[in-house]
C-alpha cells in the first residue's frame, strides 16, 4: 500500500508483471543475476476497440488467505447512482453483502450484527470518529481525494486493532509529481474542486480537495422574505458542510519518503431571529439565536523508510478531533427615558475526543514463503462526555456555570505480529497476534486477541477458506436511538464499565470464472459487555454520571453472505445476498429476554452495475432490497388524568390522554425496503487554449419507481376516529444533475 516491494528469487530468467484494478497492465523480462531495484509508473486503464488482450490478475480472490475482504475500485464508485448524485464512498459499501445502512439515505455502517462505533473508520491511517453529513445523509469522504477503499468484515488481520465489527481502509491520493491536474463538479447540493501537481517535479507533490453545500444560500432570501411577509421580523437561519482535503509528498531518496496528510470537516446549523416592539412608551429588541456544529480534524505525518533490501519501515504521528457543539441563547434590550437594560440568556452543550498518537510499522519479507508484518503503537485520549455551560446575567444578578461529566485521559497501547505463509503450491495461512492495554485513571485492562486465516487451493479457480479473529475495543458510543443528530457520546471503559469483546468464525468458498469473482461465506460472531441507555434514559441531564445511565449486556450474530463481482471490463459491478440473523440481550432490558437487534435484517439483496458504451457515455443502476427493520410499537393504552390539570391531550402522535404500554422490543417490522437508482454519464473532450479538457455531465434518479419506504412510524387517528398507524417516508422520486470537469 506504500509502494515498496521486495522479492527473492532463484538465478534465472524472469518474466515480472504489475498489476493493479483499474490500472494498465505491464511485464517485464529480467534476467537475475544480482541484486536489483527497479520502480514501475502505472497508468490508467484504456480498453482497445480492436484489440482483446487476455492475461491473468496478480492475484486471484481465492489465491489470497485473506477473507471477508473487499476492495472496491474507485472508478465503480464515482459511476454508480447516489442520493443526490452526491458520490459517497459509505453508500456504496452499504451495497455489500453483510453491511446495513441505518436507514433511508443514512450513511451508518452496521456490520454483521454490529454498532456503528464498532467499525474502524480509517482515513490514511487515522481514525474518524464521525462520519456523517448532514444528519447521516451523506459522508465525510470525499471521492475526488480517494485513492483507494477497502472494507474487512471478518479474518481481521493482526495489526488492525480497537474495534469488532469492520475495518474501512481508505487512503488518500499522494497527487501527480509530474504535471497539474484539477477536476471538480457542481451539483444540486455541493460543489467541489481537486487540484493536484508537483510542487518540484518527481520529488514534492500537493493534492489539495474541498467541497462546500449551498443550501444556505439558495435558501436565505426565501427563509427572510417568508419571516417578514409573516411579520416574524428579522429572520437568519441555515444549513451547510465543508470537507478540506490536504497531502503533501516528498521524496527525500529512493529509500526515504516523507507524507503529511490532513482532513477538515465541519457541519454547521444556525438560526438567528430579531425583532423590536414598543410597550408602554419602552422599545423591546429581542434577540435569539440557536446553532449546532459538529466535525472532525485528522492529521497524519508519515515517514517511509527502506531499512534494507528485505524491511520496510513506516513511523506515523497522528492527530484526531471530533467535537459536537449545540448552543442556544436569547438577548432582550429595553430603551427608555430612565436609560437602557439588557437581560442576556446562553446554555451550550459540548462533548468529543481528542487523539495524539505515534506508531511504528515494519514490513519484512525474508523470502517467497513468508511476508511478515510488526509494529507497535500508542495513542493518548482526551474524552469529554458531555459538558454544560450557563450564562445569565442582567441589572440585578450574574450567573456563570459549568457542569456535567469531567474531562477523563487514557492511554491506549498496542504491538502486533502477524506472518502471510505459504505452504507448497495450494496452501497459505496468516497467523498473528494483538496485544494491547488500556490505561484510564486507576483501571488498566490487558487483552491478547489471536488471528487466524487460512486459504487451502481445491485446484486452480475454487480455493476453501477459513478465520477466526478475537476482538477486543475499550470504547464505547453512548448512542440515543431517538434523536436523529449527532450526539453520541464517545467514552472510555472505566472501573465499572469493562471493554467490549467479540470472537468471530468464518469459512467460505472462493471462486473465479473467466473475468468473475464468486464468493460464499458463512460466520458467527458473539458480542459481550455492549451497552444501552437504561429505560428512559438520554444524554439530557449530564449532571448525572453517565455510567449511571446504562445497562451492560451481550449480542450475537450469524448468517451467510454471497459476491458475485466483476471489477473490470465495459461491464462492471457485483450482485450481493445476505442471509442474517443479529439478537441482542440485557438482563434489565426488555424483561432479560433475547431481543432482535434494531438493524437485523433477514434478507438483504443488492445489485451494483456499470457499463460502459463507449468513451463518451456509462451508465450505472442500483437496486436494493431488505427486509424491514425491526421496530418496538404499543400493544395497549391506559388513560391518564392529571389530577392538576385534568384530561391531558397530547395531539395527533401522542393519540390522546393515554399512556402506552409496551411488551417487548423490537417485535415488529417495518414494511420491506426497495428502491431503484439510475445513472448516466455524458463525456466529451474539449480543447480550450490547444489543451484538452474533459466535461461530463451526470444525469440520474434516485429511487426511479418513488417507493414509499418506512422512515418512522406512530399511532393516530384516521378520520372516523379508529386507531391506526401510520408511516412517515422522506424521499420520492429524485432527479439529480451535476457538471463536472477534467483537465
Amino acid at each position: 500500500s506504500y509502494g515498496f516491494f521486495s522479492l527473492t528469487l532463484p538465478k534465472d530468467s524472469v518474466e515480472l508483471t504489475i498489476s493493479f484494478v483499474g490500472y494498465q497492465q505491464q511485464s517485464l523480462p529480467v534476467f537475475l543475476d544480482e541484486n536489483l531495484s527497479i520502480n514501475f509508473e502505472v497508468s490508467p486503464a484504456i480498453e482497445l476497440k480492436e484489440v482483446e488482450i487476455v492475461s491473468s490478475q496478480s492475484e486471484k480472490i481465492q489465491e489470497k488467505s485473506q477473507m471477508s475482504s473487499i476492495v472496491i475500485p474507485m472508478e465503480q464508485i464515482k459511476n454508480l447512482p447516489v442520493f443526490f448524485g452526491e458520490k459517497d464512498v459509505l453508500k456504496i459499501i452499504q451495497l455489500l453483502p453483510g453491511v446495513k445502512s441505518g436507514g433511508e439515505g443514512s450513511s451508518g455502517i452496521y456490520v454483521r450484527g454490529g454498532g456503528p462505533d464498532q467499525n474502524l473508520i480509517l482515513l490514511d491511517g487515522v481514525p474518524v470518529y464521525n462520519v456523517a453529513h448532514l444528519f447521516g445523509f451523506f459522508s465525510v469522504f470525499n471521492p475526488d481525494a480517494i485513492n483507494s477503499v477497502e472494507l474487512i468484515k471478518g479474518g481481521f488481520p493482526a495489526r488492525y486493532g480497537g474495534r469488532l465489527s469492520s475495518v474501512i481502509d481508505i487512503r488518500m491520493k499522494e497527487g501527480n509529481a509530474k504535471k497539474f491536474q484539477a477536476e471538480g463538479s457542481i451539483g444540486l447540493v455541493a460543489s467541489k474542486l481537486t487540484i493536484e501537481g508537483p510542487l518540484y517535479k518527481d520529488k514534492t507533490s500537493f493534492i489539495v480537495s474541498g467541497r462546500r453545500t449551498y443550501i444556505d444560500l439558495l435558501a436565505q432570501p426565501l427563509i427572510k422574505a417568508i419571516a417578514k411577509q409573516g411579520g416574524a421580523g428579522d429572520v437568519t437561519a441555515g444549513y451547510y458542510f465543508y470537507d478540506l482535503n490536504a497531502k503533501i509528498n516528498h521524496k527525500f531518496s529512493e529509500k526515504s519518503r516523507l507524507f503529511l496528510s490532513a482532513y477538515l470537516g465541519n457541519d454547521k446549523f444556525y438560526f438567528k431571529f430579531q425583532n423590536k416592539y414598543l410597550s408602554d412608551n419602552i422599545l423591546y429588541t429581542n434577540k435569539e439565536n440557536a446553532g449546532i456544529k459538529w466535525g472532525n480534524i485528522t492529521t497524519a505525518m508519515r515517514w517511509n523508510y527502506i531499512v534494507n533490501k528485505k524491511l520496510f519501515s513506516n513511523t506515523t504521528l497522528t492527530y484526531s478531533r471530533y467535537r459536537f457543539i449545540t448552543e442556544f441563547g436569547s438577548e432582550t434590550i429595553s430603551e427608555s427615558t430612565a436609560g437602557n437594560e439588557s437581560q442576556k440568556f446562553n446554555f451550550k452543550y459540548f462533548s468529543g475526543i481528542y487523539d495524539l498518537g505515534g506508531k511504528v510499522d515494519f514490513d519484512f519479507l525474508p523470502n517467497p514463503n513468508h511476508y511478515i508484518k510488526f509494529g507497535a503503537g500508542n495513542v493518548y485520549h482526551t474524552f469529554t462526555p458531555g459538558v454544560n455551560t450557563f450564562k445569565s446575567a442582567s441589572a440585578n444578578s450574574q450567573i456563570d456555570t459549568t457542569f456535567g461529566s469531567e474531562r477523563i485521559y487514557a492511554h491506549e497501547m498496542y504491538s502486533f505480529i502477524e506472518d502471510d505463509i505459504k505452504i507448497g503450491a495450494r496452501f497459505k495461512l496468516n497467523p498473528g497476534l494483538h496485544f494491547s492495554g488500556f490505561f484510564v485513571k486507576d483501571t488498566s485492562y490487558f487483552s491478547l486477541q489471536p488471528r487466524f486465516s487460512a486459504r487451502y487451493l481445491i485446484n486452480e479457480n475454487l480455493s476453501v477458506k477459513a478465520a477466526y479473529s478475537r476482538m477486543t475495543q475499550f470504547l464505547h458510543l453512548l448512542s440515543s436511538a431517538t434523536i436523529g443528530l449527532p450526539m453520541d457520546l464517545w467514552l472510555p471503559v472505566t472501573d465499572r464499565v469493562i471493554p467490549q469483546q467479540s470472537t468471530q468464525y468464518a469459512a467460505g468458498l472462493a471462486y473465479t470464472f473467466k473475468k468473475y469473482e464468486i464468493s460464499a461465506e458463512g460466520y458467527y460472531k458473539s458480542m459481550s459487555n455492549l451497552i444501552e441507555y437504561k429505560e428512559g434514559a438520554s444524554f439530557f441531564g449530564s449532571n448525572s454520571n453517565w455510567q449511571d445511565k446504562i445497562e451492560r449486556g451481550r449480542g450475537w450474530s450469524y448468517g451467510t453472505e454471497l459476491l458475485v463481482q466483476k471489477q473490470v471490463g465495459k461491464f462492471s459491478g457485483w450482485i450481493g445476498y445476505t442471509l442474517s440473523w443479529a439478537m441482542r440481550q440485557f438482563d434489565n432490558l426488555n424483561f432479560g429476554e433475547p431481543y432482535f437487534y434494531r438493524y437485523d435484517r433477514r434478507h438483504d439483496v443488492s445489485i451494483a452495475l456499470t457499463y460502459k458504451f463507449n468513451d463518451n457515455v456509462d451508465a450505472g443502476l442500483v437496486w436494493v432490497y431488505g427486509t424491514g427493520n425491526a421496530v418496538t410499537l404499543p400493544t395497549e393504552r391506559y388513560l391518564a388524568i392529571d389530577d392538576i390539570n385534568g384530561p391531558v391531550f397530547f395531539g395527533e402522535f401522542g393519540g390522546d390522554n393515554s399512556i402506552e404500554n409496551f411488551d417487548h422490543r423490537n417485535d415488529y417490522r417495518m414494511a420491506s425496503y426497495h428502491r431503484l437508482d439510475l445513472s448516466v454519464n455524458l463525456r466529451k473532450e474539449k480543447l480550450f487554449k490547444e489543451k484538452k479538457w474533459e466535461r461530463t455531465w451526470s444525469f440520474g434518479l434516485y429511487n426511479a419507481y418513488s417507493r414509499r419506504n418506512p422512515f418512522y412510524l406512530y399511532f393516530s387517528n384516521d378520520k372516523s376516529g379508529n386507531r391506526v398507524l401510520k408511516q412517515i417516508s422522506l424521499f420520492p422520486i429524485i432527479p439529480f444533475v451535476s457538471w463536472g470537469f477534467k483537465f
